[in-house]
């Protein structure tokens, strides 16, 4: 669960483009979020194995997740992009991205587990750990990728 987590803040990190690279018109730097959820759900859908019924009610729900989950993490974005940047951060700013880092991880949590519980009302405990694998995998690959393309 917590490899899932880091993948999942790594992966909401990498999906928010930097000024930088919008500046540059770097096309590698840029992903397209709907294409990135279709091929993610896809994936997910299959890995797990879930019937059209299951999909209908689960998709939605997830992506529900993945959301809010990018909702609480914008502010430490903004701050890890500015130190990205190299514009620096004062000492006073990395504490409040290590506090936000934290912050953001612990509410994270607290949704996994809220959605978790409305996620065993669609799918079986068999399906729940399959989707959770799936969604690791898809992760895992899509950073390899990535990095393979840089």
């Amino acid at each position: 669960m917590k490899t899932l987590l880091l993948l999942l803040t790594l992966m909401f990190t990498l999906i928010a483009p930097t000024p930088s690279a919008a500046q540059k018109g770097d096309p590698q730097k840029h992903i397209d979020r709907e294409a990135f959820f279709a091929r993610r759900n896809a994936y997910i859908t299959a890995e797990a194995g879930l019937t059209a019924d299951e999909a209908a009610a689960f998709i939605p729900l997830e992506n529900e997740l993945q959301r809010r989950k990018m909702e609480v993490g914008r502010e430490c974005r903004k701050l890890a992009r500015k130190n990205r940047s190299h514009q620096g951060l004062t000492d006073r700013e990395r504490r409040e991205l290590s506090d936000c880092l934290t912050e953001t991880r612990l509410k994270e949590a607290q949704l996994e587990k809220e959605y978790i519980e409305r996620f065993k009302k669609i799918l079986s405990v068999e399906k729940l750990s399959k989707y959770q694998q799936a969604e690791a995998e898809f992760l895992r690959k899509f950073l390899q990728n990535r990095k393979r393309d840089d």
